[in-house]
């Protein structure tokens, strides 16, 4: 298991790599890092980029970096917007989620923002979900998963 100085010292070092990067222009600590978190906190970075730059080349090279420098591994990517979201798993289980944006959108989405570097811009806040809507979506998946069992197909229920 990771330990909060191995945490510390990752999120510098990754801090450190955007700042002398010439197309990240900011910087901020975004979900559960931005408040603090806890022992058993992931790392949450979110960048943005100058104008014209490459989003999938920049993200490319972050990744190639991190998988030579820590052993970081790749788990998913997760589009919203014109952000990418790379989550990946580090040794110790520590769970690094990067996210880089253009730098015309760069800016809090949610209460957990925390600027480290940079400028950012007021970006329209997502209207909350309704209980309704959380609700409808539970009642589905349970649907789903009690056929999935009656199939007699268990791995696809969870």
């Amino acid at each position: 298991m990771f330990t909060v100085e191995e945490r510390d010292r990752i999120r510098g070092h990754i801090v450190e790599l955007a700042r002398r990067d010439k197309r990240i222009v900011a910087g901020a600590l975004v979900g559960g890092s931005a408040a603090g978190g806890d022992r058993w906190s992931d790392l949450d970075l979110s960048f943005g980029l100058s104008e014209g730059t490459d989003l999938v080349g920049t993200l490319a090279e972050f990744t190639r970096v991190l998988e030579k420098e820590f052993q970081a591994v790749t788990l998913f990517d997760l589009p919203y917007q014109s952000t990418v979201y790379r989550v990946f798993l580090f040794p110790g289980c520590l769970q690094v989620d990067l996210s880089f944006t253009p730098g015309h959108d760069f800016g809090a989405l949610g209460p957990r923002f925390s600027l480290l570097f940079g400028k950012t811009v007021e970006r329209v806040q997502p209207q909350p979900v309704t209980l309704e809507h959380l609700f409808g979506l539970a009642v589905h998946h349970l649907l789903r998963a009690r056929f999935c069992v009656e199939r007699g197909r268990f791995w696809q229920a969870g």
